[in-house]
């Protein structure tokens, strides 16, 4: 039971020190706020036009899809190295996972969400 004493500590120590810092921020952070601090910064040239700038919905989507693949890439890894030595199971399994992400991209391929346009 002693070893899940340190656990418990180390996440209330891991949960107290970053609210502890943005406490302390607000508390003792400069409050003078006015037109030059609130105004947009452009890498030190004087901002033109107006800030707000509106992304296609289809450059999240296209990131969100590399993401999913990219991790389910990372998944896959290990039990590609180890593949010699896995049971039959565990190698049915990988090939259930490897059908499912075709199917994902399938999918995603013929709803027209890898064409860049």
């Amino acid at each position: 039971m002693n070893e899940w004493i340190y656990v418990a500590l180390f996440m209330i120590v891991g949960a107290i020190i970053p609210i502890g810092a943005i406490v302390a921020g607000f508390i003792f952070g400069p409050k003078k706020p006015n037109p030059i601090k609130q105004s947009t910064y452009e890498c030190g040239i004087e901002p033109v036009g107006d800030v707000w700038v509106q992304f296609k919905a289809q450059y999240y989507i296209f990131a969100l899809v590399f993401l999913v693949f990219d991790v389910e890439a990372v998944f896959l890894f290990p039990w590609a190295v180890k593949l010699g030595q896995l049971g039959l199971y565990a190698v049915v399994e990988g090939i259930v996972f490897i059908s499912i992400l075709i199917v994902g991209l399938v999918y995603t391929w013929r709803k027209g969400m890898l064409e860049w346009s």
